[in-house]
């Protein structure tokens, strides 16, 4: 954009599948620019220009250094894992770097961090910021209200091999919109695996059932099991491009806010 200060992004674990796409992403946007790209400690990908994977020399080189790679940026964007992330967010609130976190697998203690984080920088925290997905979840707020009687309720996600969390940050976050809908607690409702005799079904329970396999990027579904039909809410992702481009679009809303913790409701103007 011509004569607009590009907003500038550092990406966290820049070498990986996700954080290439970002760093794409970010590249090909003409209202931001690239100014840090951050690796673990051993990579073989320290040293080397983060953009070099598209055929552009030169520019941000990958590091581990924490405070270098984030020295230049306004926003960094973090989709690896929780414990990388909180030491990345540490950092984040000491320079006032604002942060989008697309981490999944956080323990209920490790999102009290994020917290407290929020209360010195802005801090967009989603398991999943794909529009399509946050869309989807205020349908559930909704379906979940209208069938809160003689439906049973499963959630079933799949993706690709290499996860390494079970059930994923997106079906965890559907199951939570479910159970506050119908005034439940998912810690108290949630049933994550099945074998055996296991009795008949509660029906007050949220079911939770994962597949890992090939190259999955993500798939949902929330089944409301009903006598004599069967609703189905399903989101369907074809490509990690709708993961970034969300991220963008949330570092480009907090480049606007002052510290807080926000969500996709929020970037998405849903609340």
């Amino acid at each position: 954009m011509t004569g607009v200060t590009p907003l500038r992004v550092a990406v966290a674990g820049a070498s990986g599948r996700m954080g290439r796409m970002l760093i794409e992403a970010v590249a090909s946007a003409d209202d931001m620019a690239l100014a840090g790209a951050l690796d673990i400690a051993g990579s073989p990908a320290l040293g080397q220009g983060a953009t070099a994977f598209l055929g552009k020399a030169g520019g941000v080189a990958i590091t581990a250094d924490l405070r270098a790679g984030l020295s230049d940026a306004q926003v960094l964007i973090d989709f690896t894992r929780p414990e990388g992330t909180l030491a990345h967010l540490q950092v984040c609130s000491e320079l006032g770097v604002k942060a989008v976190i697309g981490t999944t697998g956080f323990s209920p203690a490790q999102k009290a961090q994020i917290a407290a984080h929020a209360q010195r920088t802005g801090v967009m925290f989603a398991p999943n910021m794909s529009v399509g997905v946050n869309v989807v979840l205020k349908l559930l707020d909704t379906a979940a209200r209208a069938l809160s009687q003689g439906y049973d309720i499963e959630v079933i996600e799949a993706h690709h091999r290499h996860k390494v969390d079970a059930p994923s940050g997106t079906a965890l976050q559907l199951g939570e919109v479910l159970a506050a809908a119908l005034g439940r607690d998912l810690k108290d409702c949630a049933v994550y695996a099945r074998h055996g005799v296991t009795g008949e079904r509660d029906p007050s329970s949220i079911g939770f059932a994962t597949v890992r396999g090939g190259d999955i990027i993500g798939d949902h579904t929330v089944l409301f099991a009903g006598t004599g039909e069967r609703i189905e809410i399903t989101h369907k992702a074809s490509s990690r491009t709708t993961f970034a481009q969300g991220a963008l679009r949330a570092a480009r809303f907090l480049a606007g806010q002052g510290s807080g913790l926000f969500d996709m409701n929020d970037v998405l103007g849903l609340r």
